[in-house]
C-alpha cells in the first residue's frame, strides 16, 4: 500500500504543477508577544487556513501526504522547538486513510530567546515551510516563507493574542501523564489507555505518530473496560517493536498524547473468537513460564529442594517417583486453580480484586507468616516434622501435600511474565482465563514433573549424605527472609498492634516447636503435644488480626479553583498552599485524589494548620493553567505543588502521594 499511495501522490503532484503557484494555505507566522524577555520562551504560531475543497496533512499523513517541513533562519544563539500540531481529522479517498486538516488550525512552536539581550534587541525570525496540500483528486507542493520581528522586552502579551494562543493551545493534545500498552498478534493490534470510567469520551480514534502500528485504513473498534479505553483494529503489515506513541481522539477536536510500551492487551468484548483464544495461549505461555521462574524465589525454592533431593534419599522406584511427581504438580495446579476459579467468581460479583487477592486480608497473611516460620524452624533443625513431612514428605499423599503448600506460599512471590499473563486471564472468557491459572500451577510444578519422569535427572541428583544436613540450613535462610516480609505485610495491614499480635503468634509457635525438638531428641513418647497445644492459640491469634482503620474519603473543605491571581493573594496572606491539578482522563490523578488527597486525615491536618487548597482542572486544557504546568517544568498532570509560608519557589511532591505524605507538610 506504501508505494502505491507514493505513485498516487507523485501522479496527482505532476497534474497539478502549472496551477501551483497560488497558495491553497493562507499561512501567517504570528507570535504570542511581539516583545519576550530574554532567556525566557516566546510561543510562534503557524496560522494556517485551507481553501474550501483543500486540505493539509498532520505530521503523519496517513497512507498519503507530506507533513510541513521547516527550515529557520534565527538569531545567533536562539533554537526553535519541535513542532506542535492539533488533534487532526480523517479522510478516506479510495481506501487510503489521510489525517488532514480541512478547517482553519494553527501549529505551534516554542522558540527560546537568548539570555542577557538587551531591552529593544531586534530579533529576525523567518522561515520556510514545505508542505503538501490536496483536494480529492490533486495535489500540490508548497513552499511559503514566513517572517516576524521581534524585539527584546518584558514578555507582556496583547490580550486579544493570548485569547487566540489559548483557544490554539485547547486544540493541541494533552499529555496523558500514565504509560499505555499495546499488543499485535494474529494481524490483529489493540491498544489499552488508562482512562477512568467516568471520564467523557466519544468518536474515540488513535493516530499513530509512525508507521508501522497500524492499518491507517481499517476502521477501529473501541471498548471500555472499567478504568481503560481499549482500541482494536488491524495490525501493519510490518509491525513495529518496542515503544509507540501516538495521539487519542477525545471527541470536539480534543486528544491525549498517548506513549505505549508492549505488553497484553485481551480482545474486547465482541472480538473474533479465535482471536481471544490466541491470546489465551498467549497468556498461557507467560502463566507457565512466570510459574516455572518462582521455583527460584525464596519462598518456593527451599520446598522444591527437598522435595526433589528427597527421591535421591530414599531411592524411589520409577513408578513411585513418578506417582509422586504427579501428585505433586496435581496438589500445585488444583490450588491455583482454586484461587483462580475463586478470583473470577469475585469479580464476576463486582469485586475489584487481583491476583493474590486473598493477601489482602491480614489474617491470611498471618497464616502465611505461620507457615513459612514453620517450615524455617524445622529446615534449620529445631524440631522434626512427624510423618507425613510436609516439607520434604514422602509418598502420594505428601506429594499432594507439599505440591499444594508450595503453591500457596508462592503466591506472596511475584516473577516476570506473570504480571501480563495473570492480567489477561482477567479480561479473558471463563475457561481460557482458568487455563491461565492452570499453567501457572504447571509452571510450579515442572521442574518436579521433569525430575519425577526423567530418570537421567534424577540420576544427576547428590547422592545421600551428611551435606543435606548443611544445604537444610542454608534453606532456611530464604524461608526466614520470606517470613521477614511477611511480617513487614502484616504491619502495613494491621498496623503496629497487628504486627505485634502476629510477632507473639510466631513466637508462641517457636517456643513449642524449640519444646518438641528438645523432646524429639530426647526420645520423649508424644514429642508433639507442645506443638498440639500452641498451634491452635497462634492460629486463634492470627484470626484476631485486622485491617488498620483506613480513613475515610471526604472532600477537603475550602477547596477553590486554581488561579494565579488567587494563589498570589494567598501566598500574599503568608497562608501556606497545597495546589493541585488534575484532569478527569488522568487515572493516577483519580487513585491519588481517593486514596490521599480527599481523606479524613489530610483535611484534618489542612484545618489544623490552615492550609489553603488550589484545585486545576486541566480536563478541557485549560490554557492557563498549561502554561503554569510548563512553567514548573512538567509537561502535563498530575502535578502537586506545596508553598510552605515564606518560601519563594513551591516544593513539587511526587506523583504519587500519601496520606502520611500530606498529612505531615503543615509541620515541615
Amino acid at each position: 500500500m506504501g508505494w502505491l499511495a507514493t505513485v498516487m501522490v507523485g501522479l496527482m503532484t505532476l497534474a497539478a504543477i502549472p496551477a501551483a503557484a497560488q497558495p491553497h494555505v493562507a499561512m501567517r507566522l504570528v507570535a504570542e508577544t511581539a516583545h519576550p524577555a530574554a532567556g525566557q520562551t516566546v510561543t510562534l504560531a503557524f496560522d494556517a487556513a485551507p481553501e474550501s475543497g483543500w486540505h493539509a496533512y498532520w505530521q503523519n499523513p496517513g497512507d498519503a501526504g507530506v507533513g510541513t517541513r521547516l527550515e529557520w533562519k534565527l538569531p545567533a544563539g536562539a533554537s526553535a522547538g519541535e513542532l506542535r500540531y492539533p488533534v487532526p481529522q480523517r479522510l478516506l479517498i479510495a481506501g487510503l486513510m489521510n489525517y488532514v486538516f480541512e478547517r482553519p488550525f494553527a501549529m505551534l512552536v516554542d522558540l527560546k530567546i537568548p539570555a542577557g539581550l538587551a531591552t529593544g534587541t531586534r530579533l529576525p525570525v523567518s522561515v520556510k515551510a514545505d508542505y503538501l496540500v490536496c483536494t480529492n483528486d490533486l495535489c500540490v507542493p508548497e513552499t511559503q516563507t514566513l517572517a516576524t520581528t521581534l524585539t527584546v522586552g518584558d514578555g507582556a502579551a496583547d490580550p486579544a493574542f493570548r485569547a487566540r494562543f489559548d483557544a490554539w493551545r485547547r486544540a493541541l493534545p494533552r499529555p496523558l501523564g500514565a504509560t499505555a500498552t499495546w499488543a499485535a498478534s494474529g494481524g490483529t493490534f489493540r491498544l489499552g489507555v488508562p482512562f477512568p470510567a467516568d471520564a467523557p469520551a466519544r468518536d474515540v480514534y488513535f493516530y499513530p505518530l509512525e508507521s508501522g502500528a497500524v492499518d491507517f485504513a481499517a476502521p477501529q473498534k473501541v471498548a471500555r473496560e472499567g478504568d481503560r479505553l481499549v482500541v482494536e483494529t488491524k495490525a501493519a503489515a510490518s509491525p513495529v517493536s518496542g515503544r509507540i506513541e501516538g495521539v487519542l481522539a477525545t471527541g470536539d477536536g480534543r486528544g491525549l498524547a498517548v506513549v505505549a510500551e508492549p505488553g497484553v492487551v485481551a480482545p474486547i468484548a465482541g472480538a473474533a473468537e479465535g482471536s481471544a483464544w490466541l491470546a489465551a495461549l498467549a497468556a498461557f505461555g507467560g502463566a507457565v513460564l512466570g510459574g516455572l521462574l518462582l521455583n527460584i524465589m525464596p519462598c518456593v525454592f527451599p520446598i522444591l529442594s527437598l522435595k526433589a533431593l528427597s527421591l535421591a534419599r530414599s531411592g524411589e522406584t520409577e513408578a513411585t517417583a513418578r506417582r509422586e511427581a504427579l501428585a505433586y504438580a496435581a496438589g500445585v495446579i488444583l490450588v491455583c486453580l482454586a484461587l483462580g476459579g475463586t478470583l473470577l467468581a469475585l469479580r464476576a460479583g463486582g469485586a475489584a480484586v487481583g491476583w493474590a487477592f486473598q493477601l489482602q486480608d491480614p489474617r491470611v497473611i498471618g497464616l502465611l507468616l505461620l507457615l513459612v516460620a514453620g517450615i524455617a524452624f524445622n529446615l534449620a533443625g529445631l524440631f522434626e516434622l512427624p510423618t507425613p513431612r510436609f516439607a520434604a514428605g514422602s509418598g502420594t499423599p505428601g506429594a499432594f501435600a507439599t505440591g499444594a503448600l508450595a503453591a500457596f506460599v508462592a503466591t506472596p512471590c511475584s516473577g516476570p511474565f506473570m504480571g501480563a499473563a495473570l492480567g489477561a486471564a482477567l479480561v479473558l472468557p471463563t475457561i481460557a482465563a482458568l487455563l491461565v491459572f492452570g499453567g501457572l500451577g504447571l509452571g510450579i510444578a515442572l521442574p518436579f514433573l521433569l525430575i519425577g519422569f526423567v530418570p537421567a535427572l534424577r540420576r544427576r541428583l547428590p547422592k545421600p549424605g551428611a551435606w543435606m544436613v548443611r544445604m537444610r540450613r542454608i534453606l532456611s535462610v530464604p524461608m526466614f527472609l520470606t517470613a521477614l516480609a511477611l511480617g513487614w505485610v502484616v504491619g502495613r495491614q494491621a498496623g503496629a498492634d497487628g504486627l505485634m499480635l502476629a510477632l507473639g503468634a510466631v513466637l508462641l509457635l517457636a517456643l513449642a516447636l524449640w519444646w518438641t525438638g528438645r523432646r524429639q531428641f530426647a526420645g520423649v513418647d508424644r514429642a508433639y503435644w507442645p506443638v498440639l497445644a500452641a498451634v491452635p492459640l497462634a492460629f486463634v491469634a492470627v484470626g484476631l488480626l485486622r485491617p488498620a482503620t483506613a480513613s475515610p474519603v471526604v472532600a477537603i473543605a475550602g477547596a477553590e479553583p486554581f488561579s494565579e491571581a488567587r494563589l498570589a493573594a494567598l501566598r500574599g496572606e503568608g497562608r501556606p498552599v497545597f495546589a493541585y491539578f488534575t484532569a478527569d482522563w488522568c487515572l493516577t490523578c483519580k487513585v491519588n485524589e481517593k486514596t490521599a488527597i480527599e481523606t479524613e486525615r489530610v483535611a484534618r491536618a489542612f484545618g489544623k494548620g490552615k492550609v489553603a487548597v488550589l484545585v486545576g482542572d486541566w480536563t478541557d486544557g485549560n490554557p492557563a493553567i498549561g502554561r503554569f504546568i510548563e512553567a514548573n517544568n512538567r509537561a502535563g498532570v498530575p502535578l502537586y505543588l506545596w508553598y510552605a509560608p515564606g518560601a519563594r519557589s513551591p516544593r513539587v511532591l511526587p506523583q504519587l502521594l500519601t496520606a502520611d505524605m500530606l498529612a505531615a507538610l503543615p509541620a515541615e
